[in-house]
């Protein structure tokens, strides 16, 4: 199984970039396109010549949630990849060194109980497929890499989700975001 992944920006790839806005921090050079390698280990995931930068994350246990949380989080969560979701997106991003300091139980805290997380994120199921790629204990330059896909009847509650997250206590922790919107045929 998969669990290595880079994420390819440059002039090819099936994702076509519509837009790319740095929200927060240092933004990344504008590219055409973003390819998705996938690998059984970070030694797979080789540099194409094309790439203006390539972003690396692997996939990991699902953190901060409870066991009714993550059987629920499974039992409602779409497959990527669906022929229909025509739209995603890619939001690396980083917390600041505050929010690392803190141990788990209160990280939960500010993530669940005052920001909604993951409740945000089960509103917004099954419109919207997502997958997280920690980066962090990589020596990555972001913590996380968040990818979503979703129809176009369903950026609406893309956006929702987005905009709640945004607003929320969470996101005060947050020194680096970028929104990479894509489409594919």
């Amino acid at each position: 199984m998969d669990r290595f992944f880079a994420f390819v920006g440059g002039t090819s790839g099936i994702w076509s970039v519509a837009s790319a806005a740095t929200l927060i921090g240092e933004g990344l050079p504008s590219v055409e396109r973003v390819d998705i390698l996938a690998a059984v280990d970070n030694s797979g995931l080789a540099n194409p010549s094309d790439a203006l930068w390539t972003l690396r994350g692997v996939v990991s246990h699902e953190r901060y949630v409870t066991h009714q949380e993550r059987a629920e989080l499974r039992l409602r969560s779409p497959a990527l990849n669906r022929p229909e979701a025509t739209c995603a997106a890619l939001i690396p991003l980083r917390k600041n060194a505050e929010w690392w300091a803190m141990a788990q139980d209160e990280r939960r805290t500010i993530l669940e109980e005052q920001s909604g997380h993951i409740r945000a994120g089960m509103e917004a199921l099954p419109a919207v497929a997502r997958k997280l790629h920690h980066c962090r204990d990589l020596g990555e330059p972001f913590d996380f890499l968040t990818w979503f896909e979703f129809h176009p009847r369903d950026v609406s509650s893309f956006e929702t989700l987005l905009e709640h997250l945004r607003r929320s206590e969470e996101w005060k922790y947050v020194d680096r975001e970028i929104d990479i919107r894509l489409t594919h045929a």
